[in-house]
């Protein structure tokens, strides 16, 4: 800084620098460590024995798990940490029990990539950068319950996560009682005959194998073979969100073709009504509760069969039943199942040439259509293309309200992640349909009839006429007919009469898919999964918990010519055959058994990490009742129970939140915990933005390095642009922590991060405004404590009316703000205070010094400890109560009437807001300014509306 070792500082030894900033931080944050000031009691520990403890309200507030990455912290990431320790610090000033601590998200794909290229170990680049971090943070005097804090990659605490996928893959959902049970409930069913097995055979017939299979339909996780995202150039299979937009995988930028592999999966559409309904009862922003609710895509309409000849038949979803007699053709996704069993030898005598696009036989036609279709992304699949691809698989289906037969294609722009994965076209009345119906010469029938002058045939249409206004034509056979109806109606007859006739019934779907749950990693959980020489799996019993990762010589999947889709994942697990293949006696003597390669995803540590902070030591169990009750139980409203406050970015609007609520629903119908929600309140800070410049290359060049000249931004002398954008490292704009705790101290950073405008909005980073708030704490220094001597200055007298006014108006106001985050009008107002009472001169009055430090304790704690000590107190500002205002201070002593003679103002008078009606009327007939306007003219009217206003209306 411009101001450290000026003769100013060498004048005033006692001055607030950074120098002095960091060491008053630095034994602060001792002090904390030392006394444990942060540790949250929990009701089976100090609690019990506390009875006044006991009565505080508990408040648990949570940040959303970081990642310890490799290149540490910039100062955008601790946005939303100082934010809720500001607010946990004023919560426990306000009587409450917090809990409020920080783990790490440490499983995942960056320290795997790193260990590939570098052979270094995942665990020893991991726990490097949490040091790393947990040092810059500690640095930011957060106040953490340590005691609390864990990694996801601990064995102690993967365990449960492991031990939390048993009890996932031991249950069923119930769709009768609307909830899961233990698998073995469902067993005894199928043993009782209470339950049918699916071809009628009683329990005791079936296999071991069949029992299994049978088992597997009904589990919450499960193996099948699934079409999944896979890169060749990774190695792995990738989640739907880790695949961007242009069909390449998010990191690296390879290729992702769709495959099939045996994976894990979790039944999360078992919850997708709970999942949707449960968003009702909670304290998350709209937004978010959209974006979920878009996700989970629920949509009602009709299952419907359309036979197939020696191939059982095709089911499709569709929302519009009403115009099944339209439906002229059909299309699978290209990876459907049926697709194999429905393709004859040859194409059918007669099949129009385009529809086999130039192949010699259906199966030559889908084998290379199914390559093409692989290469593109979902999204690209349902672009709104003007040319529709697809061929035509050699099958007919025949329609079951009009008995026509209607050939079926396969085409890309369906999805196997939608309903069935096939639909019925009726392109009269789809403009995708339509399209593809032009494209391959199909028929078209007009069933809804237009509202405008188009017509009823679609062969002379530019495009589909799609309507759920207009009535019913040309849909009747011998037994039902839709003509004349409107939709509603149209809907609801056909539905009865595809039920009565056993070829369809009115059905709810979701958009929603169940979650893939495997990952060909090896820096992850191991799943409790071993195969015996059937290929049966079994879970592993909770005393082989946890299963540890092994080591392995070579941490990388096999990777392939990313552009080979013809290929299969070997994991890095798969080369340890030591560990692979074991003998173990799972309670009927010891086999040989193979354990599962796959490794779990890296959201699963995140799907129930709220509750390990609630009892982070427990060997015995995943969370003692009646801890997990006190901190997350249900209650007045929160129905649900959760978190009471969760910070963190929107990007994690739908996944992460979505599949925490599902293992908490899940854990909760098991009756492990008492809250069916994980969080209740839930709150998106915005982002810390930095300027990005770049030279002509379009390169970005360090933006510390550029100059700005008459509106002109130079490095090195060539002229850059300047464009607002995300903080990073390779965008050579970022900022750490460590740089502006250096040079101003960590209070400094602290007020800074938020005082820059609403938590909620994103903001630009100026480290150049630093200094305002430097100079704050200077100025509130200066105000208590003498520079050139060190002594504090406060005197134990009464303060001025004014001073009073002007203090409790700011407790009042910051108090508010506090409890509603709105922390960059709490500094304000703090601000203001300090430069009432700067300017006011003289010493302060104790009263007033000691509320002026309790306000800026929860914002800067290390200086407020510092101050508090400093005016005599043995005991930490941190547990201190909060200031209460006055009621009497905090009303204005007068206010301002505005007395209106004609409409025009005429005076302004300054009166007790407590007036009355009857004095502000004779008080403003009597000023001087009011009599001479109203020139001895009478008065018709006075309306008076205390203390604001009255209006005079001369007679």
């Amino acid at each position: 800084m411009s101001e450290t070792n000026t003769a100013a500082e060498v004048a005033a030894p006692h001055r607030y620098t950074a120098a002095m900033a960091a060491d008053i931080e630095a034994r602060w944050q001792d002090f904390w460590d030392a006394e444990g000031t942060y540790e949250a009691p929990n009701p089976t520990g100090d609690l019990a024995g506390d009875p006044a403890l006991a009565a505080r309200p508990k408040k648990f507030i949570m940040d959303m798990f970081p990642y310890p990455s490799g290149s540490g912290l910039h100062v955008g990431h601790p946005l939303g940490y100082i934010a809720t320790d500001v607010y946990a610090r004023h919560q426990r000033m306000t009587g409450h029990n917090v809990l409020h601590t920080l783990g790490f998200d440490a499983f995942g794909l960056p320290a795997e990539q790193y260990a590939v290229q570098t052979g270094t170990h995942p665990r020893i680049s991991t726990e490097a950068n949490m040091e790393n971090m947990k040092a810059q943070l500690r640095r930011l005097g957060l106040g953490h319950d340590k005691r609390r804090s864990f990694a996801t990659i601990d064995a102690e605490y993967y365990k449960w996560t492991q031990w939390i996928f048993l009890q996932i893959f031991n249950s069923w959902y119930d769709t009768e009682a609307g909830r899961a049970r233990p698998i073995a409930e469902l067993v005894a069913q199928f043993e009782s005959g209470e339950r049918a097995t699916p071809d009628g055979r009683a329990w005791a017939a079936l296999d071991a194998g069949e029992r299994a299979d049978v088992l597997g339909q009904y589990r919450l996780a499960y193996a099948s073979d699934a079409p999944v995202n896979w890169s060749p150039g990774l190695g792995t299979v990738l989640a739907n969100e880790e695949v961007t937009a242009d069909g390449r995988s998010e990191r690296g930028n390879f290729p992702v073709f769709k495959a099939k592999l045996r994976q894990w999966n979790m039944r999360i559409t078992a919850y997708a009504d709970r999942l949707l309904d449960d968003l009702d009862g909670l304290d998350w922003p709209e937004a978010i509760k959209l974006q979920q609710r878009n996700w989970i895509g629920r949509s009602e309409g009709a299952r419907v069969d359309f036979p197939v000849d020696g191939a059982g038949g095709i089911t499709v979803f569709t929302t519009r039943q009403d115009t099944l007699f339209g439906a002229t053709y059909m299309v699978l996704a290209p990876e459907h199942d049926l697709v194999e069993r429905i393709i004859p030898a040859a194409w059918p005598e007669g099949t129009h040439p385009v529809w086999t696009g130039g192949h010699a036989s259906p199966a030559e036609a889908v084998t290379a259509y199914r390559k093409q279709a692989a290469a593109k992304s979902d999204v690209e699949r349902q672009a709104e293309a003007k040319d529709k691809t697809g061929v035509f698989t050699g099958a007919y289906a025949t329609n079951p309200v009009s008995g026509e037969k209607v050939p079926v294609f396969i085409a890309d722009y369906v999805l196997m992640g939608y309903g069935t994965g096939a639909i019925m076209a009726v392109p009269a009345h789809d403009s995708r349909d339509f399209a593809f119906a032009r494209a391959f010469e199909l028929p078209m029938r007009c069933v809804v009839e237009p509202s405008d002058d188009r017509g009823t045939d679609p062969s002379t249409w530019e495009d589909a006429f799609s309507s759920y206004e207009a009535k019913l034509v040309n849909s009747a056979n011998d037994e039902v007919s839709l003509d004349g109806l409107g939709v509603v109606d149209a809907k609801a007859r056909i539905t009865e009469w595809l039920r009565e006739h056993g070829v369809g019934e009115g059905t709810v779907n979701f958009r929603l898919r169940d979650w893939l749950f495997s990952r060909q990693r090896y820096w992850g959980e191991p799943f409790p999964i071993v195969y015996d020489e059937e290929g049966i799996a079994h879970p592993l019993p909770e005393s082989m918990l946890p299963l540890e990762l092994p080591e392995v010589e070579d941490y990388s999947p096999r990777t392939f010519d990313p552009d080979d889709a013809d290929t299969q994942p070997e994991t890095p697990l798969s080369r340890n055959a030591d560990w692979v293949n074991v003998t173990l006696d799972l309670g009927d003597g010891p086999k040989k058994y193979r354990r599962e390669t796959n490794t779990m995803p890296n959201w699963a540590g995140s799907c129930w990490y709220e509750l390990r902070y609630l009892d982070p030591h427990n060997e015995r169990r995943l969370v003692d009742p009646e801890v997990e009750q006190y901190w997350m139980g249900p209650r007045d409203g929160q129905p649900a129970g959760g978190v009471d406050l969760y910070i963190g970015g929107a990007e994690h609007a739908v996944l992460h939140l979505l599949y925490a609520r599902f293992w908490s629903k899940v854990l909760h119908d098991l009756g492990h915990i008492s809250s069916s929600e994980p969080f209740h309140k839930l709150y998106n800070q915005g982002m810390i933005q930095a300027f990005v410049y770049r030279d002509s290359r379009g390169i970005a060049v360090p933006a510390a390095e550029v100059e700005e000249r008459d509106g002109a931004y130079y490095h090195q002398g060539e002229k850059v642009s300047r464009v607002l954008g995300k903080m990073g490292k390779s965008l050579k704009n970022a900022v750490t922590p460590d740089e502006i705790c250096g040079e101003y101290g960590a209070d400094t950073l602290r007020l800074y991060e938020m005082a820059m405008g609403p938590l909620d909005v994103s903001r630009p980073w100026d480290t150049r405004a630093v200094v305002g708030q430097f100079r704050l704490l200077q100025r509130l220094w200066r105000n208590i404590v003498d520079e050139e001597t060190g002594e504090v200055t406060v005197v134990d007298t009464e303060p001025d009316e004014d001073t009073l006014r002007a203090l409790h108006k700011a407790i009042d106001g910051v108090g508010q703000d506090m409890a509603g985050m709105r922390f960059n009008t709490a500094i304000a107002k703090v601000t203001e205070l300090n430069n009432h009472l700067t300017k006011a001169g003289g010493p302060l009055a104790r009263s007033v010094a000691e509320r002026l430090v309790l306000l800026v304790a929860p914002l800067a704690p290390h200086v407020a400890e510092e101050l508090w000590r400093r005016l005599g107190h043995t005991g930490s500002v941190v547990h201190q109560d909060f200031p209460v205002a006055d009621p009497a201070y905090v009303v204005d002593e007068t206010v301002t009437c505005v007395v209106q003679v004609k409409g025009k103002v005429r005076a302004r008078l300054e009166i007790s807001p407590s007036i009355s009606d009857e004095e502000l009327e004779a008080l403003a007939l009597a000023d001087e300014n009011v009599v001479a306007a109203l020139g001895g003219a009478g008065i018709r009217k006075v309306i008076v509306r205390a203390p604001k206003l009255v209006n005079i209306v001369p007679a």
